[in-house]
């Protein structure tokens, strides 16, 4: 506590992400297209995205590229487009999918968690550390991807031994129930739940 009976600010970690793209990662641009009434396909957006979260402490940020809530997609009169923009998606929809863009700073790591989806996981810039609960991991660099299905794991930014930050592509899809010798398999975010407080896990 200061003198004046103050308390003082917590400190801004070394590393702080108050925007998107995180420190050091180069800008993306997100082109979606759609067919005019002309009968010709066009660019109809082009810009960096529209829903953004601060997560573990400002130290990375994810980016929503697009989102649905529904399969098959219903794409008439833009009705994709005006659902993926009027709000930002829980962790996943039912039946939907969400392309998510996460910046991790220099050392990050994801809680451990479970979601009931299928998850394509792609590295776009950095290397990463993929744990699973059984203590097996992988190294993964540029262009890699894992297929998450439904399994407890950790993301960790390796990047430059834990001092660059670094990006991955994540392509969520709703899944069936998972039951292994019987038994549901049951989903838990951990500390990844307090990220999306307010805005539901499904």
């Amino acid at each position: 506590m200061a003198d004046n009976g103050t308390i003082p600010p917590k400190p801004l970690p070394e590393y702080y992400v108050g925007n998107f793209p995180a420190p050091g990662l180069r800008q993306i641009v997100r082109h979606i297209t759609g067919n005019t009434s002309d009968g010709q396909s066009r660019f109809l957006i082009s810009d960096h995205g529209e829903h953004y979260r601060y997560m573990v402490e400002n130290q990375a940020v994810a980016n929503i590229l697009y989102s649905t809530r529904e399969n098959p997609v219903d794409m008439n009169d833009n009705v994709d487009i005006i659902k993926a923009r009027e709000q930002e998606p829980p962790f996943h929809y039912p039946n939907g999918s969400i392309v998510r863009m996460i910046d991790f700073g220099p050392g990050v790591a994801s809680p451990l968690h479970r979601a009931l989806t299928i998850d394509f996981g792609v590295v776009i810039e950095g290397v990463f550390e993929l744990t699973l609960d059984s203590g097996e991991k992988r190294i993964m660099r540029q262009g890699d991807i894992c297929v998450q299905r439904s399994t407890n794991h950790v993301w960790k930014n390796v990047t430059g031994n834990g001092t660059l930050p670094g990006r991955m592509l994540f392509l969520l899809l709703d899944a069936k129930e998972v039951k292994v010798d019987g038994k549901k398999v049951e989903g838990d975010l951990g500390d990844l739940q307090k990220e999306y407080k307010g805005r539901g896990t499904y």
